[in-house]
């Protein structure tokens, strides 16, 4: 990838100290035999109750590399039209999602076949991303939306043409990368910032980490026991997902080839039959803000989801066997005692200072 080199040979020429990426941590500055400031590497400051997160060893997370993807994130260049930007399909007070089906506001004025996933707790996204897992990394997956004739619709010499007549941007990728405005550098900035959206302060953290005065009602609790009983196999540890890939019985007739395949899921991208339908496990974290839901947004209720698993489940030789759990019949048994207090639960996975954190909202842009 562009500019990787240049940075391992600025990288190479001096040792950096380990910083936590927190605005309380002094940050040394770094410089080569030039006196030129080198990036400073930082590390996510992962909570108590989460796994390791590891970095990435041909994007390694820096100080100027998480400012400039932060900027370009919210930058309308980064659309043909320039009138699009990331954030207009991922807004931070929805958790980084845009709360429609899906999204008629691209380039082609056309719906996409797809609903657009939260950006959360990216960091940890190591075996996919999509919703049929079709970009290994984050890096390799931003150029979807960019070059997309439906979505951003960017010719990306033209964006790096565009970006080099902006002097502070010229200065930003040398100080992040070492090199000028390049495309491969422009992703790799855009994955850096995206992997800081870190969301693990709604009430149920609080609640687990036992932070003075954290509770939940009787109401939350009752949830969540239903939820680590029922859901967990694929909404798994404090994730509340396996980042895995599950058919969950919305259909069950997968023949219609149209949109190069988007309906058949997994399978599109493995060529496996036994993947027919199945999608990328979201997140229930912040669910209670990223309505509608499922890979398409087609329900538009927590409590019709349920109703869904309850009831609704679609059987077809690749469902997922974890929902036969009525009996070996599918569904999942919910009382409206047991969907309500479900939902109670899944609000306190709410995270009120990631939807609000200045870290991640528009800064001023050059």
């Amino acid at each position: 990838m562009a500019g990787l080199k240049s940075f391992h040979d600025f990288a190479a020429m001096a040792a950096f100290s380990a910083i936590f990426f927190t605005s309380s941590c002094k940050k040394d500055v770094v410089k080569d035999m030039d006196g030129e400031t080198l990036p400073q590497k930082i590390r996510l400051d992962i909570p108590s109750n989460f796994p390791k997160a590891t970095d990435d060893p041909d994007n390694p997370l820096t100080e100027q590399g998480v400012a400039l993807g932060r900027l370009l994130f919210y930058d309308t260049r980064l659309s043909g039209s320039n009138k699009l930007s990331c954030a207009s399909c991922h807004r931070q007070e929805l958790a980084f999602s845009d709360g429609v089906a899906r999204s008629n506001i691209g380039e082609s004025g056309q719906p996409l076949p797809r609903h657009a996933p939260a950006l959360i707790n990216l960091a940890w996204a190591k075996s996919g991303l999509f919703w049929d897992g079709g970009s290994t990394n984050l890096e390799s997956q931003a150029f979807g939306p960019l070059t997309s004739a439906d979505e951003m619709h960017q010719n990306l010499s033209e964006l790096e043409d565009e970006l080099k007549a902006v002097p502070d941007y010229v200065k930003r990728f040398k100080d992040a990368f070492g090199t000028g405005v390049k495309s491969a550098s422009i992703v790799k900035a855009l994955a850096q910032f995206e992997r800081t959206l870190i969301s693990a302060n709604s009430r149920y953290d609080k609640y687990i980490r036992k932070e003075n005065g954290a509770a939940l009602t009787d109401a939350e609790i009752r949830g969540m026991a239903l939820v680590n009983t029922k859901c967990r196999s694929c909404h798994s540890g404090e994730l509340f997902t396996d980042n895995g890939y599950h058919n969950n019985g919305i259909d069950s007739d997968f023949s219609n080839a149209s949109l190069d395949g988007l309906f058949q899921g997994r399978s599109r991208i493995t060529y496996n039959l036994l993947d027919l339908g199945k999608f990328k496990t979201p997140t229930l974290r912040n669910v209670s803000l990223t309505a509608p839901y499922m890979h398409d947004g087609r329900i538009k209720t927590l409590k019709d989801v349920l109703e869904h698993y309850n009831k609704g489940i679609q059987v077809s030789p690749t469902t997922d066997v974890l929902l036969f759990q009525n009996n070996g019949e599918a569904g999942i048994p919910l009382s409206l005692q047991d969907k309500s207090d479900i939902i109670a639960f899944l609000n306190t996975l709410t995270d009120e200072q990631f939807i609000r954190n200045t870290k991640f909202n528009k800064p001023n842009l050059p």
